[in-house]
């Protein structure tokens, strides 16, 4: 007879294993083209998360996303469109990039992977900046959400940066994607 174990989860040992210098930083913070993107994450009563850790991936202001090697080295200049932020105590992240080009007819984004403490797996959603009202009426993501439901994926401008809070569940909870081809750890 077998014993049963307990279910595993992703978290939480993100803060010896993952960070690394600049991490966050996709580009230096002093840069003048330099956007500042921030948050916090929530559960569903709306306490912090002060170890989650998120990962964005993004395409750059030419509307193209960087896929040459080495975006875990930051040298002070090259934009990566990858970076990693843990959250603090308080469930806070940033991350200093540039705003992304949509290639196409939707509106830029910023693709984000969120791992915590109690996720079974990964969770992933996007982030959209509110500068183009018409864009993101476009973007076809967008479109077949209900407005409130669409509300969750967009950053509001706040301190001279774009503010999104992830929330894990209940009311106001963050629209989480699914993709058919990335695979279930």
């Amino acid at each position: 007879m077998s014993v049963p174990t307990p279910g595993q989860t992703v978290g939480p040992f993100f803060g010896f294993a993952l960070p690394y210098p600049g991490d966050s930083q996709l580009v230096p913070p002093g840069r003048a083209d330099a956007v500042r993107l921030f948050g916090r994450v929530l559960d569903g009563h709306g306490a912090p998360v002060p170890d989650a850790l998120l990962e964005i991936r993004q395409a750059g202001p030419d509307g193209r996303v960087p896929a040459g090697p080495g975006s875990l080295r930051r040298d002070g200049w090259t934009f990566t469109g990858w970076g990693r932020a843990g959250t603090d105590d308080e469930g806070r992240w940033t991350f200093s990039t540039l705003r992304p080009t949509a290639p196409g007819a939707g509106a830029a984004f910023f693709a984000v992977a969120l791992v915590a403490r109690g996720l079974t797996d990964r969770l992933f959603t996007r982030i959209y900046l509110p500068d183009d009202p018409a864009a993101l009426d476009r973007d076809p993501l967008l479109a077949a959400l209900p407005p409130d439901r669409r509300a969750t994926l967009v950053a509001w401008p706040e301190d001279g940066g774009f503010r999104f809070d992830v929330v894990l569940q209940g009311d106001g909870e963050t629209v989480f994607l699914t993709y058919p081809r990335v695979p279930s750890r």
